[in-house]
C-alpha cells in the first residue's frame, strides 16, 4: 500500500520540480528578425523572418535563438533564392543560432519601460561562430518580456563570399534588427 503512495508522490515532486524550472523560461516561436544590406541607389537588399525561436531563463539571464535561413522573405524571389543558394549556402548551413547571457538580469526590475541591457554570448551563421556584444533593450509585456535591438555583422566574419560583380551593390555590415516578445 506504501508503495503506489511513494511513487505517486515521488512524480508529483518531479512534476513540481520540472514546473517551477520552467516557469522561469520566457520563450517564442513567433520571434522577428530584419535584415538590411542595401547600398544606395542600388536594389533594395533585404529580409525579415517571423518565425525565430527563442528562450530566456529568468533567473540567470541566459538567452539563446535560432532562426532558420530559408525563413527569410525577400521582396524580389531570384534574390531569395540567390541568398538561399549562392551565399548563405542554407542547404549545408540550415541555421543561425546565438547563444549567451544578458548580463546583470533581475526580473524583478523589469518594467514597462525599456530598459538596456548588454547581452554577450556567441553567434553562429554559416557554420562559423563569433563572440558579440550587443545592447538588448528589455521592458515587461503582459505574461513576459519584450526584447529588442539591432548590430551589425559583416559577410567576411561568416565566411559568407561576396562576388567580386555584386559586391558593390551590398554594404560592408549589415545590420540585423530582432524583435522578441518572450511569454510563460
Amino acid at each position: 500500500m506504501k508503495k503506489p503512495y511513494l511513487i505517486f508522490l515521488a512524480l508529483l515532486l518531479i512534476i513540481a520540480a520540472h514546473t517551477q524550472g520552467t516557469a522561469q523560461k520566457l520563450i517564442t516561436k513567433t520571434g522577428n528578425i530584419k535584415f538590411q544590406a542595401s547600398m544606395p541607389s542600388y536594389e533594395e537588399v533585404a529580409a525579415e523572418s517571423k518565425s525565430v525561436s527563442a528562450v530566456l531563463d529568468q533567473t540567470t539571464g541566459d538567452f539563446a535563438s535560432l532562426v532558420l535561413i530559408k525563413g527569410f522573405r525577400f521582396k524580389v524571389a531570384l534574390m531569395e533564392e540567390h541568398f538561399n543558394e549562392n551565399y548563405m549556402e542554407s542547404e549545408k548551413f540550415p541555421k543561425a543560432t546565438f547563444k549567451g547571457k544578458v548580463e546583470d538580469f533581475d526580473s524583478s526590475k523589469i518594467t514597462a519601460s525599456p530598459k538596456n541591457f548588454t547581452l554577450k554570448g556567441d553567434l553562429t551563421i554559416h557554420g562559423k561562430t563569433k563572440p558579440v556584444s550587443v545592447i538588448v533593450k528589455i521592458s515587461k509585456v503582459q505574461n513576459g518580456v519584450k526584447a529588442i535591438g539591432s548590430f551589425e555583422v559583416k559577410p567576411e566574419d561568416f565566411a559568407i563570399e561576396i562576388p567580386s560583380l555584386v559586391r558593390k551593390k551590398i554594404a560592408d555590415k549589415i545590420e540585423i534588427d530582432y524583435n522578441f516578445s518572450l511569454i510563460k
